[in-house]
């Protein structure tokens, strides 16, 4: 698939130019997100929320490992109904542990995901259109979200991160790896 969209957007900017010049640039959305007030707020969030699902998975195996050192201590001489209650009881707790991993996972990702929604469709609308008042007729991700690179080379005169930020009334601040 991506050797496919390479191949048409290689035949595609070869017969653009045989036509007529159009500018493509680029915009880093990790750059553009590092540099929003609400990135840090969304961070935090967050972090605050996986902290606590974290806490309540601890308190979780907590109980469940005193309740499985309280059944291992049982005297030999209990009966093997309690003992059968017991074992009961302990496969529920595991089924609850492993039935609330799986909730705080989807918690997590339902939580990044309304943080996250508004702030994708304010910088999409502002890469839009910083790339119709700069005469852009492509504006290029540097990198596909969950992995490879879509450009192989792209020339640092042609980012318009800053412009995307300045349009989001964002002073752009200098970064170590940029």
């Amino acid at each position: 698939m991506r050797t496919l969209f390479l191949l048409l957007f290689c035949v595609f900017a070869v017969s653009a130019q045989a036509q007529e010049t159009q500018k493509i640039g680029y915009a880093d959305w990790e750059y553009i997100f590092s540099q929003l007030p609400e990135f840090k707020q969304i961070d935090s969030e967050l972090k605050t929320h996986g902290t606590q699902l974290e806490n309540q998975l601890k308190a979780k195996y907590a109980d469940y490992e005193n309740k499985v050192k309280a059944y291992q201590g049982m005297p030999a001489t209990t009966p093997d109904a309690i003992k059968a209650d017991k074992e009961r009881e302990l496969t529920g707790l595991q089924e609850s542990i492993q039935k609330f991993q799986q909730d705080a996972q989807s918690s997590l990702t339902n939580k990044q995901t309304a943080l996250m929604d508004p702030v994708f469709k304010k910088v999409g609308k502002a890469i839009e259109e910083v790339a119709k008042e700069n005469g852009f007729a492509f504006i290029m991700a540097p990198q596909v979200m969950g992995g490879g690179d879509i450009l192989l080379y792209s020339d640092e005169k042609y980012n318009v991160s800053n412009l995307v930020l300045k349009k989001l009334g964002v002073t752009p601040q200098p970064t170590a790896n940029k």
